[in-house]
């Protein structure tokens, strides 16, 4: 073998263990993540698309939700991360943004909230809402 071709063999090798690690890094979510002050803001850096939802544990259409969510979260693995912030445990990130009426879900686009929609809504109108956001 030439020199050339032993450079462009050690590159290639180069490449393809930077791509494995880099999918490594990209793990797919697929179930909402609890949010909380600790890891709030980082979820929202390290995500391009992230929809929170702000629910209590009293609040029933919060409950009513949930399962939503949690299909939803599977649905678009890969595209949205789904992350769950209690606003009894968390008022100061609720009060941050807002959050006057739960359940309230903001779409953030590369960290910043670009809509909002509050109440329980039935599946399908979720689903416009984030494809209308993609």
């Amino acid at each position: 073998m030439d020199e050339l071709e032993l450079i462009r063999q050690k590159k290639i090798r180069e490449m393809v263990q930077k791509m494995s690690g880099e999918e490594k890094a990209k793990k797919v979510v697929s179930s909402p993540v609890n949010l909380n002050s600790s890891n709030f803001d980082e979820t929202l850096k390290s995500n391009e698309n992230v929809v929170v939802d702000f629910w209590a544990e009293w609040c029933m259409p919060c409950r009513m939700i949930a399962p939503v969510v949690e299909e939803l979260a599977k649905e678009y693995a890969g595209k949205v991360v789904f992350g769950k912030l209690n606003t009894d445990e968390n008022p100061t990130i609720a009060t941050r943004y807002g959050i006057s009426a739960i359940p309230t879900m903001i779409f953030f686009k590369r960290g910043k909230p670009v809509d909002q929609i509050v109440g329980a809504m039935p599946k399908s109108e979720l689903k416009r809402w984030i494809q209308r956001n993609l």
